[in-house]
């Protein structure tokens, strides 16, 4: 141990001698690391906050296609749904999309007759009248009002209407109620135009977990023009999006790391006729060629460790301190109101020693294989030059 200090300790010192070459490495290792490490960090903190806000999703949510495209749903689907052996209960939503002219962007209007769960007011209440709304912080910023300020929308007949704020959502439940508008259920359906006995999707619960697929096959041959979706292909499809998004940033980023293993290999290999000499002095001095290499791999080491806590630690910072304002349009989507809160710092373990041994691994063999071919010719040729 006492050995593989001393050598540790003059790796170190011969590094100090060589400060605008290590620096130069060590930024450029670090920047790498950082740009990879944001992207994988990004991504699996999504993945997480989804699946864990899916996870109160219903079993089955059953829409109607026509023309391969989403329509109304009439009421008498939820009654012959409900009948279904292993169906506990089906409840239909009324829900659609609106364009703001005024901020360009768009909100969602949900229409309920009963408290929905896991959505937090952080102040007022929700919608009990015709004129009332209950909105999310996002359209409260965009809009420029608060509880108790009127919102003024264009309905279906391009007429305008106008309800009462009785409740703003909290930002911590932003990823659900950013762009989102609730008001009373008929409400809606007359903001829409909805016809009577219509509704946008069904959700339904099922009794056992491992019997979705079945009720769904069932729905499926009951009405042909039914398309059920369960819980676990609504977060298949969110982890393919974030996989297919961090793909492309990460074969973006791709290039950086080419370009890194070119300059850390050309660092590596031109040793300069100061490195050189120094070997060939250790070598006379009776360095061992396995002493020389041992010296080399610290210097390696050093490097490679220094750059890569560096770049971790940025990472860090830059997704869940910063909020990751360099990634995070590409990441989420295209939304104009996008969600501004805190992640979750989820780390996946795995990702980062792949990515450890994908770039502290390679620096190493380049800096080792050149010093070997010095360490192994003859000291008074390696002192000549």
């Amino acid at each position: 141990m006492m050995r593989q200090l001393k050598i540790l300790d003059f790796a170190i010192a011969s590094l100090r001698r060589r400060k605008g070459k290590s620096l130069s490495i060590v930024l450029v290792f670090a920047f790498t690391v950082a740009a990879l490490s944001s992207v994988l960090l990004l991504t699996h903190a999504l993945r997480s906050e989804a699946t864990q806000l899916l996870a109160g999703a219903p079993d089955l949510v059953v829409q109607r296609v026509m023309a391969g495209r989403h329509e109304l749903i009439p009421a008498s689907y939820q009654e012959k749904i409900a009948r279904i052996p292993g169906v506990r209960r089906v409840n239909p939503r009324l829900w659609g999309y609106y364009y703001d002219s005024l901020t360009g962007s768009n909100f969602t209007l949900l229409g309920i007759s009963d408290a929905p769960q896991g959505l937090t007011l952080l102040a007022g209440r929700l919608p009990a009248g015709p004129d009332e709304c209950a909105i999310g912080s996002g359209v409260a910023e965009f809009r420029g009002v608060t509880g108790g300020d009127d919102l003024y929308l264009i309905n279906q007949e391009n007429l305008g209407v106008g309800f009462t704020i009785v409740g703003v959502f909290s930002t911590q439940s932003d990823l659900l109620t950013h762009d989102l508008i609730i008001m009373e259920k008929e409400t809606l359906r007359s903001f829409f135009a909805f016809p009577p006995g219509l509704d946008t999707d069904l959700a339904v619960e099922v009794y056992n977990p491992q019997e979705v697929d079945t009720v769904a096959q069932k729905i499926k041959r009951e009405y042909p023009d039914a398309r059920p979706i369960t819980h676990g292909e609504i977060v298949r499809t969110y982890d393919a999006v974030f996989n297919w998004r961090s793909g492309m940033l990460l074969s973006i980023f791709s290039v950086a790391l080419v370009a890194f293993s070119i300059l850390a290999w050309d660092k590596a290999t031109g040793l300069s006729a100061e490195e050189r000499r120094e070997i060939g002095v250790l070598k006379a001095l009776g360095w061992d060629t396995g002493d020389v290499l041992l010296l080399k791999f610290w210097e390696g080491m050093a490097i490679a460790l220094t750059a890569f806590l560096l770049g971790l630690t940025a990472a860090l910072l830059h997704v869940f301190w910063l909020g990751a304002p360099l990634l995070a349009m590409v990441v989420k989507g295209w939304s104009v109101l996008f969600p501004e809160f805190k992640l979750v710092p989820y780390i996946d373990l795995q990702q980062i020693f792949i990515l450890a041994f994908l770039t502290i691994v390679p620096y190493l063999v380049s800096t080792v294989i050149p010093c070997w071919r010095a360490a192994v010719t003859d000291p008074d040729s390696v002192m000549r030059g």
